[in-house]
């Protein structure tokens, strides 16, 4: 029976959008198969990992109503290596195959039953529900995600905070070294406020799916679970069982040493001062004196590499270390033509910020060089 005839590009595509939930091994065979489901005409492949999941939709309308659980590697491999000029059909032949056929090519898959398939269901409930452009959704997960923690013991930590509380919305993350927040304005205040934490997986997964337009993309949270929707597809995730650390208690102020510089311009410093830095500590030594920022790193080698630049400061001068990379990791996901950066005493955390922008915030905790 054709359950699918489409060109290659039409079914690769909702494929590559869920085959990052499948996990390679699991202790569940059919949680390695990405389910399809053809009724109506309308073709949608879903992929969980029983935390999260991932339900999209292909362009090209269905031959005949079917569902069936295949490899979702092997698929994905399969419709990869295949010409782009020859369109490909799913035949389910028999009980348990599927036959994949374009031009001359033909393979033979083992399929699952799809009443196997262990759907998340998640109950809607109650909760809150807004829409934003999914061009502004991916920007602020861009913005701090890189802070969130991986596989640490404290499992809140590895996971974004999204937090509503009337009309604004925040994010951010955390790795108990650096902070990242920022955050936006909801076109209608929310009645009741919410604060979960988004796993990591659900987070990277989120901004692979979201477009850079402006298109709304609804999404609802409650205590338990948050939904993201557009029209292509469906992404459901268990939020994290925990409390987030109280970040607004971090984020310094009253600094008094500060300065504006181009943000390309610091970045391209950082990375190649960082060339000669020790490959496991990372550091790097900021020095400010009036009008220069000099940045210093060295290694076991007793190699150095020192960068110079001229900016507009004239306050107390500073000598100040910090791992390199987590201030790559604000200047390589920002948009921003300028950065702000404030320094207190020695011992103090360095805050960034955008000029302008009161909504984005990135401290990062210094280190001792």
């Amino acid at each position: 029976m054709l359950v699918l005839k489409t060109p290659k590009d039409a079914l690769l595509k909702p494929l590559q959008a869920v085959a990052g939930v499948v996990e390679r091994k699991h202790t569940l065979p059919i949680l390695s198969n990405v389910l399809v489901e053809v009724v109506g005409g309308r073709a949608t492949f879903v992929a969980t990992d029983l935390e999260l999941q991932i339900s999209t939709t292909a362009d090209e309308p269905g031959a005949a109503d079917a569902s069936f659980t295949v490899s979702a590697r092997k698929l994905l491999d399969i419709c990869r290596s295949l010409p782009d000029a020859e369109p490909i059909s799913l035949e389910l032949s028999g009980e348990q195959q599927i036959k994949i056929q374009s031009g001359r090519s033909r393979f033979n898959l083992q399929t699952l039953p799809a009443r196997d398939f262990p759907k998340l269901q998640i109950p809607d409930g109650e909760g809150l529900s807004f829409s934003l452009p999914q061009g502004l959704v991916k920007r602020l997960l861009a913005s701090v995600q890189y802070a969130m923690a991986v596989q640490d013991i404290r499992y809140y930590l590895n996971g974004m905070l999204l937090s509503v509380q009337g009309t604004r919305l925040t994010v951010a993350s955390t790795d108990g070294h650096r902070l990242a927040v920022d955050a936006t304005d909801l076109e209608v205040a929310t009645a009741e406020g919410v604060d979960v934490i988004l796993p990591r997986k659900t987070v990277l997964e989120l901004g692979k799916l979201l477009g850079d337009d402006e298109e709304p993309v609804d999404i609802q949270i409650n205590q338990s679970q948050v939904v993201f929707r557009r029209p292509n597809f469906e992404l459901r995730s268990k939020v994290v069982d925990g409390k987030f650390p109280d970040w607004q208690r971090v984020i310094p102020v009253g600094h008094d040493k500060v300065f504006v510089i181009a943000r390309q311009r610091l970045s391209q410093s950082l990375t190649r001062a960082a060339i000669l830095t020790n490959e496991k500590y990372r550091g790097a030594r900021i020095a400010l004196t009036a009008g220069s920022l000099r940045i210093a790193c060295s290694n076991n080698e007793q190699e150095e590499a020192q960068e110079e630049l001229d900016i507009d400061y004239d306050g107390e001068p500073l000598d100040i270390g910090f791992n390199v990379q987590y201030l790559q990791d604000a200047f390589n996901n920002l948009a921003s033509d300028t950065v702000q950066c404030s320094f207190g005493d020695p011992t103090s955390s360095m805050l960034i910020t955008i000029p302008g922008d009161e909504n984005f915030r990135y401290v990062v905790m210094p280190m001792r060089i």
